[in-house]
């Protein structure tokens, strides 16, 4: 890893304040503990450990660069702060290593982190000319310029279209497949021109940098996100104590819309219909701490752009459930 600098200074967390005053009743007890399931450079963890002194954080990441900056910004907590290789769909295993049943907190911070937007050769700003990877934990997987040279022209539609939401998915994804046969795609400068001729020039002055929606389907599909993110909330859920919280901070209406239905689903009873009172059993096991999803304020959009198209959910648990057998009330911290 280069020399890259503090975290403290490359980061600014998205609804930091607003995100500890929603989860101060689960973790202000004393031996809570709190899994920042996608812990980036540390900046929401630190916030937590610096407002609630009796509280454990986990922190979980699948780039061990971002571990190493994160470890090193937090280490004057010492074991107050555990971190984790892992990718956050694995949070029932990392909970079970803790030698705990569940846990008070949770958090996910989804999307791409500051670290891999601000890191020229991780490839994932369309502004900046490096080598097409994406991959958010570099040791594994396919990168970007794999799908772009290897995925057919029906799939690279589809990917476009389902998780860039992009208008022109056809027309860019027949481009892509002519110009490889030409040469191998390597580089982001290359695909941003593909791109730029590709889009017409009314849909660029309208809907932003024309590159936009073609790098967020690929960083998606390169690192099965939307796969990966619904394989975790189920999974979160299942890990929260009875008074437990859990926030999901997304900035994908997908990733939201994802969210959305897990809370909705824990917070509806499942009696059936026609039953003259509601089965304990079935009586709904979240309830919403928020109504819909918030939005960060004007200013802080100002000071921080990353944060224009954040989205906050928050749901308590409260109450344990047969199928969700791990989730149910903890005392006191693992030592």
């Amino acid at each position: 890893m280069t020399d890259r600098g503090p975290a403290q200074g490359r980061h600014v967390p998205v609804m930091r304040d607003r995100i500890l005053e929603l989860l101060t009743p689960a973790l202000e007890k004393p031996g809570a503990v709190h899994v920042d399931a996608t812990l980036g450079m540390g900046g929401h963890a630190e916030g937590v450990l610096d407002r609630f002194p009796g509280c454990t954080v986990v922190g979980i990441d699948r780039d061990r660069e971002a571990l190493a900056l994160a470890g090193e910004r937090l280490a004057r907590f010492g074991d107050r702060f555990r971190p984790v290789h892992a990718v956050y769909d694995e949070i029932r295993d990392v909970v079970a290593d803790l030698g705990r049943p569940a846990v008070d907190g949770i958090l996910f911070d989804l999307g791409v982190s500051s670290l891999q937007l601000d890191e020229a050769d991780r490839g994932f700003a369309y502004r900046v000319d490096a080598p097409l990877d994406m991959r958010m934990d570099q040791s594994t997987g396919q990168t970007a310029a794999d799908v772009l040279n290897t995925y057919a022209a029906a799939d690279l539609t589809r990917i476009l279209r389902e998780y860039g939401e992009e208008r022109f998915a056809r027309k860019i994804a027949a481009a892509v497949v002519r110009e490889r046969e030409v040469e191998p795609f390597t580089d982001s400068a290359r695909l941003v021109e593909l791109l730029r001729r590709a889009i017409p020039m009314a849909s660029q002055r309208s809907g932003g940098h024309p590159a936009k929606r073609t790098f967020q389907a690929l960083r998606i599909e390169v690192n099965d996100e939307l796969a990966v993110w619904q394989r975790a909330i189920t999974e979160a859920i299942d890990v929260l104590a009875v008074g437990g919280r859990l926030a999901v901070l997304s900035y994908h209406s997908l990733e939201d819309r994802a969210a959305k239905r897990a809370f909705a689903e824990g917070a509806t009873s499942s009696t059936p219909p026609g039953l003259p009172v509601e089965l304990p059993e079935h009586a709904a096991y979240l309830r919403l701490v928020t109504r819909g999803a918030e939005v960060p304020p004007d200013d802080e959009v100002t000071t921080n752009p990353r944060a224009a198209s954040a989205r906050l959910r928050v749901a308590e648990r409260v109450r344990d459930t047969t199928s969700h057998p791990a989730s149910r009330t903890t005392k006191g911290p693992t030592r």
